[in-house]
């Protein structure tokens, strides 16, 4: 799955030089994030404006429409996870109110699919890792904040300033004992 700063986004096979999908036309806002989901049968893309789109990997068209778009966050969505099985996601990004870390419900109409936002992160969130044994999000924002939620719960559980300039990197270790965090400087 490839991103572009004109905002296309295609797909292509390891044993293919041309792309199977088109999922997107350049043209639309600059591509931020990709991912497939755990069960590699959706990939889901972020944008400078603020939108996660979702389409269903198995389309047979060349030019698919995502089955779910919608304004995550005012400014720009930086990053996003799925959560479980997919059904939930969460994103990170800028919006004007600070809420910066969302989480949403694919199931339920575009209007009613916010679960949760949480105002952190002064100037925007601009990372996103999920941990599923622990059920914690980790957050990383442009002040070098990182902040660690707890998505049961709905809260903030610690924040603290790791670096001196924006994060711009989270990894997990598979066994979740430790995360790493990479920044600007």
């Amino acid at each position: 799955l490839t991103g572009a700063q004109d905002g296309s986004v295609r797909m292509f096979e390891w044993t293919r030089p041309q792309q199977l999908v088109c999922f997107q036309q350049a043209g639309n806002a600059r591509v931020t994030r990709m991912y497939f989901n755990a069960q590699g049968n959706k990939c889901g893309v972020a944008d400078g404006e603020g939108f996660l789109s979702i389409w269903q990997v198995n389309q047979t068209t060349s030019n698919p429409k995502p089955y779910l778009s919608w304004q995550c966050h005012s400014k720009t969505t930086s990053d996003f996870a799925f959560i479980t099985s997919s059904s939930l996601v969460a994103t990170s990004g800028q919006s004007n109110d600070n809420r910066n870390v969302c989480l949403w419900d694919t199931l339920v109409s575009s209007s009613n699919s916010l679960v949760h936002a949480f105002t952190c992160h002064d100037h925007g969130a601009t990372v996103l890792q999920y941990a599923p044994k622990h059920q914690l999000l980790i957050s990383g924002g442009r002040k070098g904040y990182i902040c660690i939620f707890d998505i049961r719960q709905r809260q903030i559980l610690f924040t603290f300033q790791a670096h001196e300039s924006a994060v711009k990197a989270l990894a997990l270790d598979p066994s979740e004992d430790y995360f790493v965090t990479g920044s600007a400087e």
